[in-house]
């Protein structure tokens, strides 16, 4: 990871057409070499979770070049690389495992970053989990406890009140509040460059595996009762 890392740096400082197509091989080198590495994460969370088997790197990664269309920060290119491994696919509309490395540093895109869930719920599905939170007796609150501190909730867009059709005074207005069902957890460069890279990251994504099994069951009975 470190030489990946390395090359995202010079990205980020060299940020244009000309740099980067005069190291295009490199680059072509270092994306196939995490795309290795996602296979290998693939192996190793379908350990513990059929639903991601028989994916391939090409189903979860991204690619480096930036839609600037909508964007004032008009740089071509990402200076992160990252792997969404869910059931079917990145395009599936199921939550999953995020593996993510930056350049380094504070902040979205910068940080490295694990994350399990997902950043922008439909509506419907929001709804869904929200009646379970309420419904569920303390479940969810077993769930997210459960992984504490390694992992957090992203609570950023939370709401401020309940939303609509919700008592504004519950037991869990930090959960019902929320617009991000999502785990986050901010690895540290030495955990990033050690070895068994792949392993390491599946086990701590194994704790996160029940969270996400409630948040796909939201998610699947929409799709289920939308036909």
């Amino acid at each position: 990871m470190k030489q990946i890392i390395t090359f995202l740096q010079e990205l980020q400082a060299n940020n244009n057409r000309d740099w980067f197509n005069a190291n295009k091989s490199r680059y072509v080198k270092l994306q196939n070499r995490f795309n290795e590495f996602v296979d290998e994460l693939i192996t190793e969370i379908g350990h513990f979770d059929s639903s991601v088997t028989g994916l391939t790197a090409k189903d979860c990664t991204y690619r480096i070049y930036r839609d600037v269309r909508f964007s004032s920060d008009k740089s071509p290119y990402k200076t992160h690389m990252g792997a969404f491994i869910c059931p079917k696919g990145k395009k599936s509309g199921y939550s999953g495992y995020y593996f993510h490395i930056g350049t380094g540093g504070d902040g979205y895109p910068h940080r490295h970053m694990l994350a399990t869930g997902d950043y922008c719920c439909d509506a419907k599905v929001l709804h869904i989990l929200r009646e379970d939170i309420v419904d569920g007796n303390g479940d969810f609150d077993n769930i997210v406890s459960s992984v504490y501190p390694t992992f957090h909730l992203d609570r950023e867009c939370a709401l401020k009140r309940n939303p609509k059709g919700f008592e504004q005074e519950t037991r869990y207005n930090e959960y019902i509040r929320l617009k991000n069902f999502c785990l986050v957890h901010t690895p540290t460069d030495e955990f990033i460059y050690g070895d068994n890279l792949a392993k390491r990251v599946a086990e701590l994504f194994r704790m996160t595996k029940p969270f996400l099994d409630y948040i796909n069951r939201a998610i699947k009975y929409v799709k289920d009762n939308s036909m």
